[in-house]
């Protein structure tokens, strides 16, 4: 079987979704399927990756993220289609990516993978906290009909959580099919704490005392990722006892990220960290993760800091929410910094031993990529055949079918 991505999202520079494309090529080499990404780029060039192909389309970069390009025409998504003749053409963007895989004449069976909620990148993000978030969905009523119209074009429309999956059907998308992402336990599961680098976490948070608690976030510098929410809820937190927060990422907020932070006593802006190595041992070597983003279909650092033991303070909703429960997390309303600040202090109070032991027995039921990757594609497979709207287990139900077995939704 022969598979295309259509990834208008897809990015040598980015973040999850690099890691994502990078796994999805490996796992169809691994599981004897062709795997082909056409994605939008700074030129047009095909290039040989993780045992699949992906097309680069010369398009224009995002003015607000130059590290993204956005396709602007159909034809050469078109060309390379005609040209590889793939089963499966798979579009995992509301945009002209997903209109491009939808109106492709070929014969292909059509999948549509929605891996946010459009609404919350920008609308949400931006306009929720002042108008409301319920206000700001009805306001948009328009581009539900507009995605329920793109969706309509598709044998199958694929989501990672169960959240999504809920607020699609809410709005007239019809059946989505839940297949949990998946993250790479190898890096994380078994990583101990570590002296050291606990001590350089500390230090660089101006910490005197390495046994203070330490937070970790780990995000990418944007406003859907609701960062300045964090920061607030530290601040006013660590007015009541010391802590440390040592902060990973990058992005184009991140010149304001560092002067925010730069006044707030116990911050650490550290950047942008690839090696996943080092990644593992901050994590294991931190007291807890804190998180941000609400609106987020899945949550993957989430997940992997759930396997490297880390207890979570998290938005109640969105996939991070979806992975918090009570026995390792304590949730907070999304842009709310009070909330933020009080879960911060909740935890905190709480036995960071019985906290870590769970977050580690949730870990444990966290699917890997494989796990993903092998459910993904035998929905693509039976779909090829001819299923149409392929259903998943209930939304209702506790548990997500897979080609290896079943995988419990925590939370």
């Amino acid at each position: 079987m022969k598979i295309i991505d259509v990834a208008e999202f897809y990015s040598v520079n980015g973040g999850g979704v690099r890691t994502y494309i990078g796994h999805k090529l490996a796992a169809g080499a691994q599981l004897g399927c062709q795997t082909v990404i056409i994605a939008p780029g700074p030129e047009d060039r095909r290039e040989e990756a993780n045992g699949g192909v992906i097309y680069w389309v010369k398009s224009p970069r995002i003015p607000l993220d130059h590290r993204y390009h956005l396709f602007t025409r159909s034809a050469p998504i078109h060309q390379i289609l005609d040209e590889e003749r793939p089963q499966v053409v798979e579009g995992s963007s509301p945009w002209l990516g997903g209109w491009a895989a939808a109106k492709w004449r070929g014969k292909a069976a059509r999948a549509l993978f929605i891996h946010q909620d459009p609404t919350s990148s920008y609308p949400r993000t931006l306009l929720g906290p002042k108008l409301g978030f319920d206000r700001v969905d009805r306001l948009l009523g328009w581009f539900w009909s507009y995605l329920r119209a793109l969706s309509d074009r598709f044998d199958t429309t694929v989501v990672a959580s169960q959240w999504l999956a809920r607020r699609l059907e809410h709005y007239g998308l019809r059946s989505p099919s839940v297949i949990p992402l998946g993250i790479s336990k190898l890096d994380f599961h078994g990583v101990e704490p570590c002296a050291e680098t606990r001590a350089a976490m500390a230090k660089a948070c101006g910490l005197e005392d390495p046994s203070t608690p330490i937070l970790i976030a780990i995000s990418r510098h944007h406003p859907e990722k609701f960062v300045g929410t964090m920061l607030s809820g530290f601040e006013a937190a660590s007015r009541h006892r010391p802590i440390g927060l040592f902060l990973l990422g990058d992005g184009p907020l991140r010149a304001r990220v560092e002067r925010r932070a730069a006044g707030i006593p116990g911050v650490h802006v550290a950047g942008q960290v690839d090696d996943r190595a080092l990644l593992a041992r901050y994590m294991a070597s931190a007291d807890a993760m804190i998180h941000g983003g609400g609106f987020e279909t899945y949550g993957l650092v989430v997940a992997e800091a759930l396997c490297s033991g880390l207890p979570l303070i998290v938005p109640e909703s969105g996939g991070a929410g979806e992975l918090a429960d009570t026995a390792y997390s304590e949730t907070y309303r999304v842009g709310d910094a009070d909330g933020c600040s009080q879960a911060i202090l909740r935890l905190l109070d709480r036995d960071p031993a019985l906290l870590r032991a769970a977050a580690r027995a949730a870990g444990e039921q966290v699917p890997t990529f494989d796990d993903h990757f092998r459910s993904l594609f035998d929905l693509y497979e039976r779909t090829a055949q001819g299923s149409k709207k392929v259903r998943q287990k209930p939304l209702g139900s506790e548990w997500v079918s897979g080609t290896t077995g079943t995988y419990p939704v925590p939370g």
